[in-house]
């Protein structure tokens, strides 16, 4: 699933709930990070602890003892005052010379060899080289972390005496049973603010798109061909409100072209209208002038056959009057607008009966529905039908050995559903463009008015007129309107 894909208000939803996801991890994070600081420093001040406390002890026996204060003396003064240390400390202690040998341990029944009898040269170095003569080594064995601190032991005049070892294991516990603790606290404060969450950006966001779904919705309503309303809004953020008065100027604008747009088609189609008319007038007109001008040299009263040349004149006059006439019923039926009649009617009879004045016997006709009730004006119908499929005749050769037309007439939805087609020449792609324009023809007579007046009766009764055509095989066109 793509992110761009997503609505405005799944984003807003997601984003909330992601970022207290994330927020939970990083805290959690966080406090695992700082709990394993707190006990580095603790292990780490515990053995410190421990340390000046065992040296404290141990330089009050070397005060005490009997024995000369020497290194090699070291086990006989510890002899019984070790273990008694190491148990008050609970920590065991191991005590070298200055060379690193092994001089006495507090578990001297552990076998000799789980204690390291020398400490490494390493070690020695940095003790001696370091200004507190001290050095902790950290490490890690069967899964534990063990620190081993090494420090001089010296004598009353601060003369070293030995070195003193002290392993200490890092038992986490506690501090791990306080972090799970703590951690399971947390995950359940989490949880309820995960629901909380989820709760507040299901509301937030749908607070959020509430008023871009408005503001959508009148987007797309909005047409050219009608008033539209605008938005009111009382309560908004300043970016909707910017965005809603954007849209309120938009339908002042749209108006104001809307207004300028319709004053400019209706000046253009009259001027066009002006232009054909005048052009289909004059055709006529010629012929009738050249055919006066040669009856007038020509007129001779004594001439035999003058009853037949005034015949001849009168028929030619009579002919082209009656291409007048044709042209002024064409363009009257074409500027007529029909008005929306709520005459309701049966569909299906009614194109049937539109199709009863064509005596061609290749028209067929069919229809899935024998009553389909629509509001529509019953003569405008058939003019819409007898239209099409005599075009559709018109558009099949005369050396088509199989014509063929059908009439289909059917229910799809909430729309009836006429659908003429032909096996005619079909329409070129070059004429599809322009097969609804007034004045617009393929064929040698004709206006070219039929099509675009049918255009213009669908429409007005809140419907569509399509076509889909293949040069050489046939054209369907289909016309769709509201039914009851």
């Amino acid at each position: 699933m793509k992110l761009n894909k997503l609505s405005l208000r799944v984003r807003i939803f997601f984003a909330m709930i992601l970022l207290v996801l994330i927020a939970s991890v990083l805290i959690a994070g966080v406090t695992i990070y700082q709990y394993n600081e707190e006990a580095i420093d603790y292990h780490k001040e515990r053995l410190e602890r421990k340390e000046r406390a065992i040296i404290s002890d141990i330089d009050y026996v070397i005060r005490e003892t009997t024995y000369p204060v020497e290194t090699e003396k070291v086990p006989l003064i510890f002899k019984d005052e070790i273990y008694r240390i190491a148990e008050i400390h609970s920590l065991r202690i191991n005590l070298y010379d200055l060379d690193g040998t092994l001089l006495i341990t507090s578990k001297a029944s552990i076998k000799s060899d789980s204690i390291s009898r020398c400490i490494e040269t390493e070690v020695l170095n940095e003790i001696s080289n370091t200004a507190q003569h001290r050095y902790v080594i950290k490490n890690e064995k069967n899964g534990e972390t063990f620190q081993s601190s090494y420090n001089y032991i010296v004598d009353s005049r601060s003369k070293p005496l030995a070195i003193l070892n002290l392993p200490y294991l890092e038992n986490d516990d506690f501090l791990n049973k306080e972090l799970n603790e703590f951690l399971e606290r947390l995950g359940y404060a989490y949880l309820f603010m995960m629901l909380i969450a989820i709760i507040l950006a299901l509301l937030l966001s749908k607070y959020i798109t509430r008023t871009l779904k408005t503001i959508s919705d009148k987007i797309n309503e909005t047409r050219l061909e009608k008033r539209n309303k605008k938005i009111d809004i009382s309560s908004s953020s300043e970016e909707i409100s910017t965005l809603v008065n954007s849209y309120n100027s938009m339908i002042d604008q749209l108006e104001e072209s809307a207004v300028k747009l319709a004053t400019s088609e209706r000046e253009q189609a009259w001027r066009e209208m002006a232009k054909q008319v005048a052009h289909e007038i004059k055709n006529p007109l010629t012929p009738m002038r050249l055919s006066v001008q040669s009856f007038q040299r020509k007129f001779d009263p004594n001439d035999a056959n003058i009853h037949q040349k005034v015949d001849e004149y009168s028929q030619t006059l009579i002919q082209q009057i009656d291409t007048m006439s044709s042209i002024a019923s064409a363009f009257s039926n074409f500027a007529k607008m029909p008005a929306q009649q709520n005459e309701m009617l049966n569909v299906t009879n009614i194109v049937k009966l539109g199709l009863d004045i064509f005596s061609e016997d290749y028209i067929e006709f069919i229809s899935e529905d024998t009553e389909l009730m629509a509001n529509f004006d019953r003569t405008q119908l058939i003019r819409v039908v007898t239209n099409l499929v005599k075009n559709g005749i018109q558009a099949i050769p005369d050396e088509q050995s199989h014509p063929k037309i059908k009439v289909t007439v059917s229910s799809e939805n909430d729309m009836a559903k006429i659908a003429i087609t032909d096996n005619g020449i079909g329409i070129t792609e070059a004429n599809k463009d322009k097969i609804f324009e007034p004045k617009f023809t393929t064929k040698s007579s004709g206006m070219g008015l039929g099509l675009a007046m049918v255009k213009n009766i669908v429409e007005t009764y809140q419907g569509n007129i399509t076509f889909t055509s293949q040069l050489g095989e046939g054209t369907t066109f289909i016309v769709t309107f509201p039914k009851v």
